[in-house]
């Protein structure tokens, strides 16, 4: 499996001009790339192959007074950024032919020099690591690097990344094997919310740290004296670093919080169980602050890619299943309640239930059915039999294993970032 290491870069001035000029080159050779496949589409000629770009917007070019330029950099990140462009193109043919999952992804765009984020990406033949610990870029140099923790292989890649703040970092990409460990008997379904972040259905409680709520002083003086410097100004230049270097620290915490809370979580459980939230509908409510701050995917996605490094299991259940009516007890739909009811007692056995913890028995409950697939067998712990399955409620084949299905494996919900 991949897995991706962030490092800081501590580039000199010299560098700095070096990489300015670098990003500059490959997002030419970005935009001059779409413009090919762009005219070539509005003029009826068949599809350009990435090959014949390269050839005309990279080797062509630098034969010309116009692009002549494009020499003083490496080759390979500018080869890269044609790459970048095919992947957004598969993307946008994969989202529109319904093989990729989620939202509908767009086409292309074109990349301004004015975006706050840049980026490049080196394979084996444009970088490598010398033995003073320095990282070597092809045309750029030895750059120093902070290495706050040693690789566990030789990278394939490495991309270079400036954020808004004015930060550089290495991120390599790497070849591991998974590092499963030993199997446990304790599984967890996890209620999210924003009152407390998370509720665990053996009675922990997880607060709500809100980081962007506790930095929000600061950060509304900080946009405040960029809104009163003038456009075009190097105060305003200055104004917006520190703007982005708050948002940066907000972020920085909110992850390494993450990190820290979802490497416990999936080292003391064998299985965890989550709740499909709809956050992009709630991120159009009054919450929206509030839900963005939380960081409920990004949560969802850490325990996804550990869960597939550690050999560990994380099952979704829907998100219409009546969590919060349902007494974790009987079994009874008590019916909906509003989010101020966060305490309920159930009409038929009387059990007195906190509304979190009852969610998450919940979903610990129908993780685990739709896991193990107990055709007939309870859903909750401690509810007796009703009756026996008949054989034709065991599956949808007749030869299925009465006993239930293999449990499905996580796959990586992406390239984990550790």
């Amino acid at each position: 499996m991949h897995l991706r290491y962030s490092y800081r870069l501590y580039p000199t001035a010299g560098q700095r001009q070096a990489l300015a000029r670098t990003f500059g080159c490959a997002r030419v050779v970005y935009n001059d790339a779409l413009a090919a496949r762009k005219q070539a589409r509005k003029d009826g000629l068949p599809y350009p192959r990435s090959a014949d770009l390269q050839k005309l917007v990279i080797t062509g070019a630098k034969r010309t007074a116009e692009r002549a330029w494009l020499a003083s950099v490496g080759v390979d990140p500018l080869i890269q950024s044609l790459r970048d462009l095919d992947t957004a193109y598969r993307n946008f043919f994969d989202s529109v032919s319904g093989k990729r999952a989620g939202r509908q992804v767009g086409l292309p765009r074109f990349k301004s020099k004015r975006d706050n984020r840049q980026s490049l990406r080196f394979t084996r033949n444009g970088f490598r690591i010398r033995g003073n610990g320095k990282l070597n870029l092809a045309k750029i140099g030895d750059v120093r690097v902070k290495w706050s923790r040693a690789l566990p292989a030789d990278p394939s890649s490495v991309t270079v990344v400036l954020d808004p703040s004015g930060r550089y970092h290495a991120s390599f990409v790497v070849d591991v094997e998974p590092q499963h460990l030993a199997p446990l008997d304790t599984e967890v379904g996890i209620d999210l919310g924003l009152t407390t972040y998370a509720v665990l259905s053996d009675g922990t409680v997880i607060d709500n740290p809100r980081f962007l709520r506790k930095a929000e002083k600061k950060l509304k003086a900080a946009q405040r004296a960029l809104s009163r410097k003038a456009r075009g100004s190097k105060n305003r230049a200055k104004a917006r670093r520190k703007v982005a270097k708050a948002h940066a620290k907000v972020a920085d915490t909110r992850m390494d919080w993450a990190q820290k809370q979802t490497t416990r979580i999936i080292r003391e459980t064998q299985a965890v169980y989550l709740e499909d939230l709809n956050v992009r509908g709630l991120a159009r409510t009054r919450l929206a602050k509030s839900v963005h701050d939380a960081g409920w995917s990004t949560f969802r996605r850490l325990l996804e890619e550990k869960a597939a490094r550690y050999g560990r299991h994380v099952g979704i259940i829907g998100r219409y299943e009546p969590t919060s009516q349902v007494c974790s007890t009987c079994g009874v739909l008590d019916g909906p309640k509003p989010l101020s009811v966060r305490t309920w007692t159930c009409g038929a056995c009387g059990t007195c239930h906190d509304r979190d913890l009852n969610a998450a028995r919940n979903i610990l409950a129908a993780g685990r059915a739709d896991r193990l697939n107990a055709c007939g067998g309870p859903v909750r712990p401690g509810v007796a039999i009703p009756r026996r399955a008949h054989p034709v409620e065991t599956g949808t084949h007749r030869n299925a294993d009465r006993t239930g299905r293999k449990p499905r494996a996580a796959g990586a919900a992406g390239i984990p970032v550790l």
